[in-house]
């Protein structure tokens, strides 16, 4: 059992949006100390971005008008570094980028260092969430007791990571003493690099999507809509959801009304679905809220685009779903086969609005039950001890 320990975990995403690594750093604390580092602040989100609320909080804690490190648990901090890194994704040159990115790491690193040696972390494990980019060089600037690297998203399919992090993802996976991933795929792709490479599934904050009790209050902004509501809850993005499913439905179904619960991207800010009336956005959401929005939904989406990035992910947020109970329509995809038993899966936009209708006619108490049952089995508790494990392993070793 690993417990008392110092761990720092950082990653590809910060600590406001409800994610992998924000949740594994919470299971994590309940046995020991954590730190939750964000990514530090780019060059280009300061100069160019810097009304958007998350670049806006961290350009007021870099000039000192807010506090970089907030505790938000008895064993759990989550930090902001004081730095800017550049930058420098657009530098072709292999040779010239890993130059530029080690300067940015170092900074990243001193920051790190001055508030581990505030909260006199020694010995530290540190627990990296799929960044390859951002903190390649950690290990040798901090040279934590083990370095470990999650593998749970194709993000090197994503343009911006393309370009360097195809050649860098196999370089920091060996370099780690493990890596563990939510997929076979992963896995397979992982141990090329390093042997010790396993396969541990994913978790779901089953606390938190937790109303046994029937007491979670739907907000009022989605219980106010008119019934069947049709939902989606996370980042809608272009690159990873089709938007013109997401308008067939609107459009074929004038009587359903599609709830979209996150922050959007261009793409969707420039949708037509802002012109249709049974379409409503409702923007990003305190992760701790979600439980609520989620609750208001009839039937729940994860209208994915089939492709190099979305085929081999993990979707998290279908555990989410039916750890509530909630009928599933979700694209069908290589690992959706995994959730096949307990969702409706379309291959296509008409497909969607079959079996979005089959799940409205056919849900009951008792396949609400069943989802809730399913889910139960993928606890963030189960997930992280199967990383505590292979700590065990290596240490047993060393």
């Amino acid at each position: 059992m690993i417990n008392n320990r110092d761990i720092i975990v950082f990653g590809i995403q910060n600590w406001d949006i409800s994610s992998i690594s924000r949740d594994t750093a919470l299971e994590m604390a309940k046995k020991n100390r954590v730190i939750y580092v964000n990514p530090p602040l780019h060059r280009i989100s300061a100069l160019f971005h810097k009304k958007e609320p998350d670049i806006h909080n961290k350009l007021e804690i870099i000039k000192g008008k807010k506090p970089d490190l907030v505790k938000v648990g008895e064993n759990m901090w989550v930090f902001y570094p004081c730095t800017i890194a550049e930058s420098i994704n657009w530098i072709k040159p292999p040779a010239i980028f890993d130059f530029f990115n080690k300067i940015n790491d170092k900074r990243y690193a001193k920051e790190i260092k001055r508030v581990a040696a505030k909260l006199n972390f020694k010995n530290f494990i540190l627990f990296n969430d799929t960044s390859m980019l951002t903190g390649f060089y950690l290990k040798e600037l901090l040279k934590p007791h083990l370095f470990i690297y999650l593998l749970r998203d194709a993000v090197i399919e994503v343009p911006y990571h393309k370009r360097h992090g195809s050649r860098l993802q196999p370089l920091i996976i060996k370099k780690t003493d493990f890596t563990v991933t939510n997929s076979d795929w992963f896995a397979e792709y992982a141990r090329k690099s390093n042997p010790k490479s396993f396969f541990i599934g994913s978790g779901c904050n089953l606390d938190r999507f937790n109303d046994n009790d029937g007491t979670l209050q739907i907000p009022d902004e989605i219980a106010n809509i008119k019934k069947p509501i049709i939902g989606y809850l996370g980042y809608l993005t272009g690159i990873r959801l089709d938007i013109e499913v997401l308008i067939h439905i609107a459009e074929q179904k004038p009587d359903w009304n599609l709830v979209l619960v996150g922050p959007e991207d261009d793409a969707f800010k420039n949708s037509k679905l802002h012109k249709l009336n049974n379409v409503f956005f409702l923007g990003r959401k305190d992760p701790d809220k979600t439980p609520g929005y989620i609750k208001g939904f009839d039937v729940a989406l994860n209208p994915q685009k089939v492709n190099e990035i979305t085929d081999i992910n993990y979707p998290l947020k279908i555990d989410e779903y039916l750890a509530m109970g909630i009928p599933t329509v979700a694209t069908k995809t290589t690992f959706m086969n995994y959730f096949k038993d307990h969702t409706y899966l379309p291959a296509t936009k008409e497909e969607y609005v079959i079996e979005i209708d089959k799940a409205l006619k056919e849900d009951t108490p008792e396949l609400r039950k069943e989802r809730i049952v399913y889910a139960s089995g993928h606890s963030w508790e189960n997930f992280v001890e199967k990383i505590y494990e292979q700590i065990e392993n290596i240490e047993a070793e060393k």
